[in-house]
């Protein structure tokens, strides 16, 4: 999921950020600028004769058009669907509907490209734009349902309690009332899945799609034209960066018109009468396809695969590679997270608010173009860490900053600062203060920030498929490596921890979505 940096807090008694917090604070902004100064200075490169010779070719405009169409529908499909799931199970008197909610949620567990996998592996009908979109859909609506419902249950109900009372009916007061009260929600949730169908991959590679992504990696690995790849990167960026910026900026804003916790109530629930049969048939065969099937699937080429011995070989082999890459990138990622969100919390200022916003907004960008500016930066600049396990740890430290960041804030802010004070009038200095102090006492949300980010880095695919140095596997290269072969089997135990990697956050968040939920069943 994506993340928005939280309002700055009220500057507390320390002023002057200390020189060596400062200089942490630059590393992780200098790596998160880097895909974006990439993109400039390839395209200054090449010149504005072979920009525009690239821009104009009809490919570009045939890769153009599948991506807003893939981006678009699936955005839409996912709006309306979870929408309607989340107005089904928070408003009517539907019966079960702390299992619904953990139904519709549970799709987040299979990974994209693992769903494009088992639905890829019934047949070749299921490839295509047409099949990208139904399959993505049921992939990512859960994105728009959780915010939703979330909304639906905080929302305060006064405002409906008067529209009914003017005489408005149920259907005008859900678009007069309710709606306009959901539209930030939506909205978030709408950028979020259009900002991961333009940085999208590895389910459309494996469902024989052409789309922006696609085309840079195959300019890039398979023609060994960096140049072009670069180009296509920059219009890809162009597309990305204001559906990011937008998402960090509506996410970060107030959502519902609601403030004293006293006048919340359950509102009234609508009876579905003789609709009930055909809303539960609809919720029943949406979670099917959204999770039955993949399961089903994974299960079956399971079976195939431990029958013929296929692909658990290199089960040890991916299992260790995941493990260390991303322990590593965890790791990295926290510690360039630290100075950045103690800069913000402590010593709140215009140029510490941008430096802690940029990262969120290079979350919105391709892994793919995240990768080809550390290529690009590491052959220029310092061949060493060319196809090196660094390189693939940086990569992952510019995409999941944010991540890190949030976890962090959270400790960061209930640390005060009157405590590494009393430390330095002590006699010590500003990094031993911290190091004795405050590390300390945030070393609880380091942890968890590292455990999700440890959990989310174990189905990373686009950028470690391009930086993983030669030998090195992990599960989701693994996955997509056999399924592009077509061996749907050899794929499947790979494909399986996978699932249950993912798995885990879900579960955590599934429990969360039920607790708030649970005084209205």
């Amino acid at each position: 999921m994506s993340l928005s940096p939280p309002s700055s807090r009220a500057p507390g008694p320390m002023r002057r950020p200390p020189a060596w917090l400062l200089v942490a604070a630059l590393v992780p902004v200098a790596l998160a600028a880097l895909p974006l100064l990439y993109v400039v200075s390839r395209g200054t490169e090449a010149g504005l004769t072979a920009m525009w010779d690239a821009l104009a070719r009809p490919r570009t405009g045939f890769l153009l058009a599948n991506t807003l169409g893939l981006a678009i529908g699936v955005t839409l499909a996912s709006t309306l669907i979870g929408t309607a799931c989340a107005w089904v199970i928070e408003r009517t008197d539907l019966p079960g509907r702390r299992w619904w909610r953990t139904l519709v949620c549970l799709p987040l567990a299979v990974p994209a490209f693992v769903s494009s996998y088992a639905w890829a592996s019934l047949g070749p009908g299921f490839q295509g734009l047409g099949g990208a979109i139904l399959i993505l859909t049921l992939s990512h609506f859960p994105l728009i349902y959780l915010p939703a419902a979330a909304a639906l249950r905080r929302m305060d109900t006064r405002l409906e309690d008067v529209a009914r009372s003017l005489g408005e009916t149920a259907p005008a007061t859900f678009r007069r009332v309710v709606l306009p009260q959901l539209r930030p929600a939506l909205g978030g949730g709408a950028l979020l899945v259009l900002s991961h169908m333009l940085a999208e991959f590895g389910a459309l590679s494996l469902l024989r799609v052409q789309t922006f992504t696609t085309a840079i990696f195959q300019e890039y690995e398979l023609q060994f034209n960096s140049a072009n790849a670069a180009l296509l990167s920059g219009v890809l960026m162009a597309l990305c960066l204001p559906v990011a910026l937008g998402e960090a900026r509506l996410r970060g804003r107030h959502r519902l018109a609601r403030t004293d916790r006293r006048s919340r109530r359950q509102p009234p629930l609508a009876r579905l009468g003789r609709a009930m049969p055909l809303v539960q048939a609809g919720l029943g065969l949406l979670t099917a396809a959204a999770l039955g099937v993949p399961l089903a699937m994974l299960a079956y080429w399971l079976r195939v695969g431990f029958s013929i011995g296929a692909g658990t070989g290199d089960l040890p082999a991916a299992i260790a590679g995941s493990l260390e890459l991303s322990i590593g990138g965890a790791v990295l990622t926290t510690l360039l997270a630290l100075p950045l969100v103690l800069l913000v919390v402590r010593y709140r200022s215009a140029a510490a608010s941008l430096a802690e916003r940029l990262p969120y907004v290079v979350h919105g960008l391709p892994g793919l173009v995240v990768a080809l500016a550390l290529i690009y930066a590491s052959i220029r600049w310092v061949p060493a860490l060319y196809q090196s396990a660094a390189l693939v740890l940086i990569a992952y430290a510019i995409l999941f900053l944010p991540l890190a960041q949030s976890g962090l804030r959270a400790a960061a802010e209930l640390v005060p600062p009157e405590l590494e004070q009393a430390a330095r009038t002590l006699g010590r200095g500003p990094l031993a203060a911290f190091a004795a102090v405050t590390l300390p006492a945030l070393a609880p949300g380091i942890g968890a920030a590292m455990a999700l980010i440890v959990l989310e880095l174990m189905r990373e695919l686009t950028a470690t498929l391009l930086l993983a140095p030669a030998g090195v596997t992990t599960l989701a290269t693994e996955v997509w490596s056999y399924t592009n072969d077509g061996s749907y089997a050899a794929a499947a135990p790979f494909a399986a921890l996978l699932v249950l990697v993912s798995g885990v956050p879900v579960y955590v968040f599934t429990l969360r979505t039920l607790k708030t939920g649970r005084r209205g069943d």
